[in-house]
């Protein structure tokens, strides 16, 4: 390795090509970044004071170096590519506004810079043909565009958003400042070149370090960069060309990291059997993918690209068929991702011919329910981590419908299926106008009844058919009677007292007959919701609650719950009974143990230290012990073959 403090001009300067490899992230920074390094920039470059500006490193591998002896030296970026796009778009902003100008730029009274002197000593090889000619080669994604900037050419069709933005970005802030300062700002910038020799030097180990001491590359990044790095060059453009690049371009460019770095987490879900943490995607990758000898990387690529087509139909609402599509719509109204590391797999199936669609829609509109159900029967949703996750084991695939139905009705206490009973009566009396899934409700409410097309509600609010101003009119008080302030403290918030309006203003705290009757009124609405309104004459508390009845039955059966017939459940808790058999591990298995059981493990340790305050915690080289406080009584050992000194 060989590391020096250059002037960063200087390195642009010096003949030779930066490529950047196809495992690299694409060009990421925004006009965040951009703005703090041109700021920079006109700071150094307005101060005479200020002798230089140091702008990070350039890491790089120089192909075969000693045999290079006339053509341009290829450089393989390792790191610095963010900074080394970002300037150079910088530099071509500068040399286009130079060119609009007149063409040259007056330093002092010896020297002058021109836009062509920018562009062949930055940015160009002059004395190279081809691709050859160009300093900077990007990355597939951003490859185009970038060089249909750098010759004046139309953009491509699908242009990198990120690179035509940062270049605007610069070019809009030229117009406004003298060029002068900007040009002796650049001339200042320095940054620290590393040279790697390839036989010495670990790119992976390296880029590992780079990113563990500050630089913030996404778990996508990561991943990309542990599969791709180590190949040798055709493996390495192959599985980029038919797997990567496709599947980049299917998440988008733009959410393509951390919609990434979410998909992977699901699909270590379905290989470990647990939920690993976002931030641990890439260590956790590693392990999966280092445990299994019999794999080629090709395999476990291909795979992941496999996945990832279900995920994005499901998740960025790409999914082709129509009707399959409405229904990943209303899970993701849900919000609930812990959901999809079993829809991934169910998916699959689905796909593969295992199922059918129509079973596949059942399945869909169960977990609807499941988790509807719950959400409304105030169930805490942490418990729902670990259902999802370990769900798809108990699904047997010559039954596929009759054994997922019952996974989900046998579980009991805090993992139930709520009852019609249950749901009916929380949904009545529950105050659900702050839930996050009001408007979730009422548009499936809606739009179960009033037509066979949807209706948009995108333009309608909720609407409180009984005014929430504290101080009702006399009209409303003798309406509701003389316990009004206690209908209204009950009722306010409650399913029978809400509704969607397009002319939630307008409404206001009316009288109800002046609600009802006005122009925009709930007789004059198209909405069902509404139309249980048009032949009343007065709000109360009976009507409230009879309202409320008719809207949770049909609630009951839109988030309807399967049934099965108790036989086949008994035979179904039979089998689940009879696979409880615990298995047992002497003090030296802790060591050997990874994955889930060494979580299970360490999540033991935590629960014990949870039962009582008076626990407490005693470290051993060998093992924990945890003891009361008088420490007459062991509570539990487990053993821990570290050392804690």
């Amino acid at each position: 390795m060989k590391s020096e403090a250059v002037n960063l001009l200087r390195f642009f300067q010096i003949g030779k090509q930066c490529l950047i490899p196809i495992y690299q992230r694409t060009y990421s920074w925004t006009e965040e970044q951009c703005d703090l390094l041109w700021n920079d920039i006109i700071r150094v470059g307005t101060n005479d004071k200020i002798p230089n500006h140091f702008v990070g490193s350039f890491v790089y591998i120089q192909d075969n170096p000693s045999q290079v002896l006339t053509a341009t030296p290829l450089c393989m970026v390792i790191d610095g590519q963010q900074r080394m796009t970002t300037i150079s778009l910088l530099l071509l902003a500068l040399a286009n506004a130079i060119e609009k100008k007149g063409g040259e730029l007056q330093l002092n009274e010896e020297f002058k810079v021109s836009s062509n002197y920018i562009k062949n000593n930055y940015l160009l090889n002059s004395n190279e043909d081809g691709d050859r000619r160009f300093k900077l080669i990007l990355t597939q994604s951003d490859r185009d565009t970038y060089l249909n900037l750098l010759q004046a050419v139309p953009l491509p069709t699908e242009a990198s958003k990120r690179i035509v933005e940062n270049y605007e970005f610069f070019e809009d802030k030229l117009s406004d400042v003298n060029l002068k300062d900007v040009y002796v700002g650049i001339q200042k910038l320095m940054i620290v070149e590393i040279a790697l020799d390839r036989s010495t030097d670990n790119p992976q180990l390296i880029f590992e370090s780079l990113n563990s001491t500050g630089l913030e590359l996404s778990q996508a990044d990561l991943i990309r960069n542990f599969i791709l790095m180590g190949l040798e060059s055709e493996r390495q453009k192959r599985i980029y060309n038919e797997f990567w690049f496709p599947m980049e371009r299917r998440f988008g460019h733009a959410e393509y990291s951390s919609y990434f770095d979410r998909f992977m987490r699901d699909y270590l879900t379905i290989k470990l059997g647990r939920i690993p943490n976002i931030q641990d995607v890439h260590r956790e990758f590693k392990f999966h993918s280092q445990s299994d000898d019999t794999k080629q990387i090709e395999d476990i690529v291909a795979e992941i690209y496999k996945y990832s087509e279900y995920f994005v139909n499901m998740v960025l609402n790409k999914e082709p068929n129509a009707f399959l599509k409405k229904m990943f719509e209303s899970i993701s109204d849900l919000k609930v991702d812990v959901a999809y590391p079993l829809l991934l797999e169910v998916y699959s199936d689905y796909k593969v011919g295992v199922i059918t669609q129509q079973e596949f829609v059942e399945i869909l509109q169960m977990l609807e329910s499941y988790v509807f159900r719950r959400a409304i029967c105030g169930i805490p949703t942490n418990s729902m981590n670990k259902t999802f996750a370990t769900l798809y084991k108990e699904v047997d695939k010559e039954n596929y419908l009759e054994s997922f139905k019952a996974a989900l009705l046998v579980k009991d206490s805090y993992r139930r299926f709520p009852s019609n009973d249950e749901f009916m009566r929380e949904l009545m009396t529950k105050n659900i106008y702050k839930s996050r899934n009001t408007n979730y409700l009422l548009s499936k409410l809606e739009n179960s009844r009033s037509s066979k097309e949807s209706i948009n509600l995108g333009q309608f609010s909720i609407e409180h058919i009984l005014p929430q101003n504290l101080n009702l009119s006399e009209q409303w008080q003798s309406d509701l009677g003389e316990n009004w302030k206690e209908i209204q403290e009950k009722y306010l918030h409650t399913l029978g007292n809400l509704t969607l309006t397009g002319y939630n203003t307008e409404l206001s705290d009316r009288p109800f007959a002046e609600k009802r009757d006005m122009k925009g009124g709930f007789k004059d609405s198209r909405l069902f919701l509404n139309s249980q309104l048009d032949g009343l004459t007065k709000w109360t508390e009976g009507d409230i609650n009879h309202r409320a009845e008719q809207l949770a039955t049909i609630a009951r059966d839109i988030w309807s719950i399967p049934a099965l017939d108790e036989s086949i459940l008994q035979k179904y808790r039979k089998v689940k009974e009879t696979k409880r058999t615990p298995s047992a591990y002497t003090l030296d298995d802790y060591k050997h143990m990874t994955g889930f059981r060494l979580e299970l493990f360490s999540r033991l340790k935590e629960n014990i230290l949870e039962i009582d305050s008076a626990i407490t915690e005693q470290c051993n080289k060998y093992y924990i012990a945890f003891r009361t406080a008088d420490e007459s009584n062991f509570v539990a050992i487990v053993a821990q073959k570290v050392d804690y000194e």
